[in-house]
């Protein structure tokens, strides 16, 4: 008898990093958004909006992310923003 490795995608998607203080925009949505109040709450998700940019204001565990909006500070977890800031060019000449 023979058995064959199958190899599936992974659904599992890595968390990535953002530095404090960069800017992020949300791409997708969440179902609800959590205020990063010492004591947060849950809101809907029209309190921001798709392709809204804010500033990382710190790190939480369960991989969510402190963001200030210019409705208030929110955590949302990495697969809901991407960076803005560019990296710097080299000046090589």
């Amino acid at each position: 008898m023979s058995y064959e490795l199958i190899k599936t995608p992974s659904l599992i998607k890595m968390s990535q990093e953002f530095a404090i203080g960069s800017k992020v925009r949300v791409v997708a949505l969440p179902p609800y958004v959590k205020t990063a109040d010492p004591m947060p709450m849950l809101r809907p998700p029209d309190v921001i909006h798709i392709g809204e940019e804010g500033i990382v204001i710190d790190r939480r565990p369960g991989g969510y992310w402190g963001i200030r909006f210019t409705r208030g500070a929110f955590l949302l977890d990495s697969q809901y923003i991407e960076s803005t800031d560019t990296p710097p060019e080299s000046h090589l000449e």
